[in-house]
C-alpha cells in the first residue's frame, strides 16, 4: 500500500488526465460542419453543433439543422422507425436557426416535426408526431402504431425542463411551455401554458400586457426589450442628457 501522500498525488494525477481526456474527446467528438458525420445530414447550417456524446441518432438524412443551433449532449434525434426504413419524408425532422436543445432531449420524427427559428429547450424534452394505439385490446400498446400527425413549434417558443410535446401539437410564435408539461393541440402565439394536459395561463394582449383567459387576477404589463445597442447608447451619456430621457 501506497503511504497517504504518495496515494493522493497518483489520485490527484490520475483525476487531472481523465478530466482534461474528456474535455478533448468531447470536442474532437462533436458533431460540426466539415465532420463526416455533418455530411450524414440532409443539411447541417454554419455554427452549429451537435454536443459528444450523443444519445441515438438515426435517418440523418432525413433531418435538417440551420445554423448557429446548439444540440446538447445525450439528445436523441431521430427520422423513422429504424435506421433502415425507405419510406421517410425527406424533411420528417427540420430545425431551425439559433436553437438550442437541452441535454437528455428526444426528437422523434415520422413524417414531420418542424421546429422554428430562436427555440429553446430545456432538459429531458420529448418531441414526438406519432404515438402507440392501444385500440385492440388482444395486442399490447408497444406492438401497436398511431397515426403521424404533423408537428408544429414556432419560432421563439421556449420549453420548460421535462416537458413532452405530442403529436398534432401546433404551437405558436414566442410561446413559455411551464416545466413538466404536456402540450397537446394548438397553441396560440405569445401564450405560456403549462400543467398536464397543457393549457393556457396567461395571453398577451398588445398595449395591456399578460392577462388570464378569464379575465381575473392581476395583469402583468408589458416591459420593453432592452438591446445591447441600446444600452452601449446610454452609458455614452452625461447625467444632463439621461436626466432629459
Amino acid at each position: 500500500m501506497l503511504p497517504r501522500p504518495v496515494a493522493l498525488a497518483v489520485h490527484r494525477f490520475t483525476n487531472e488526465v481523465i478530466q482534461r481526456s474528456w474535455a478533448r474527446l468531447r470536442v474532437a467528438g462533436a458533431i460540426a460542419p466539415g465532420t463526416r458525420a455533418a455530411e450524414r445530414f440532409g443539411s447541417f447550417g454554419e455554427g452549429s453543433v451537435i454536443g459528444f456524446p450523443t444519445a441515438t441518432i438515426y435517418g440523418e438524412r432525413h433531418i435538417h439543422i440551420g445554423t448557429e443551433t446548439l444540440v446538447n449532449t445525450w439528445v436523441t434525434l431521430a427520422a423513422g422507425y429504424s435506421p433502415t426504413q425507405d419510406t421517410v419524408p425527406s424533411r420528417a425532422l427540420v430545425i431551425g436557426d439559433r436553437c438550442v436543445i437541452g441535454m437528455r432531449s428526444g426528437i422523434v420524427a415520422h413524417e414531420s416535426i418542424v421546429i422554428g427559428d430562436d427555440v429553446w429547450f430545456g432538459q429531458d424534452i420529448y418531441v414526438t408526431d406519432a404515438n402507440h394505439g392501444y385500440q385492440d385490446p388482444a395486442t399490447p400498446p408497444g406492438l401497436q402504431l398511431g397515426a403521424h400527425e404533423p408537428v408544429v413549434i414556432g419560432d421563439g417558443v421556449w420549453i420548460g425542463h421535462g416537458s413532452v410535446v405530442l403529436a398534432g401539437s401546433r404551437i405558436g410564435r414566442n410561446v413559455v411551455v411551464a416545466a413538466g408539461s404536456v402540450v397537446r393541440g394548438e397553441i396560440p402565439d405569445r401564450a405560456v401554458v403549462g400543467g398536464v394536459p397543457a393549457r393556457v395561463i396567461r395571453l398577451h394582449e398588445p398595449g395591456v400586457g399578460w392577462v388570464r383567459p378569464d379575465g381575473k387576477g392581476e395583469v402583468i404589463p408589458e416591459r420593453p426589450t432592452v438591446h445591447p445597442e441600446d444600452l452601449a447608447r446610454l452609458a455614452t451619456l452625461d447625467d444632463e442628457q439621461l436626466a432629459a430621457l
